[in-house]
């Protein structure tokens, strides 16, 4: 029934904040379509603002996407030095390392590569 995912969800309370974060700060390739969309590889983040539709505004906290990339320590640093702020040390389970850290809205991120092969 379902055979793939359209995008993911970024709720906003400012969507030209998080269309320059997720653009110019993330390096995400914007949509050349649609103003408030930019990708990730083949995944699409949409920002939307819920109070434009009378929805209460939440961050999504507790699942983030796992943004891929070559080297976690190189990224975490260019993005430290942009101002991102990160939660604790970055993490190394044996099989992966991630670094999390939040947009300007609090949709909780995390940078990832996981570098021990798949058995």
């Amino acid at each position: 029934m379902i055979n793939g995912l359209d995008f993911i969800a970024v709720p906003s309370q400012d969507s030209e904040r998080s269309r320059s974060f997720y653009i110019d700060t993330l390096g995400l390739r914007p949509d050349e379509h649609g103003r408030f969309e930019a990708w990730a590889g083949n995944t699409c983040f949409g920002i939307w603002e819920p109070a434009q539709m009378g929805i209460e505004f939440a961050p999504q906290k507790n699942g983030p996407p796992a943004l891929h990339v070559d080297d976690v320590a190189a990224a975490r640093s260019e993005l430290e030095a942009k101002g991102v702020e990160f939660f604790g040390e970055t993490l190394d389970t044996g099989v992966c390392h991630m670094a999390f850290f939040a947009d300007p809205d609090g949709n909780d991120l995390m940078l990832h590569h996981r570098y021990a092969p798949y058995a």
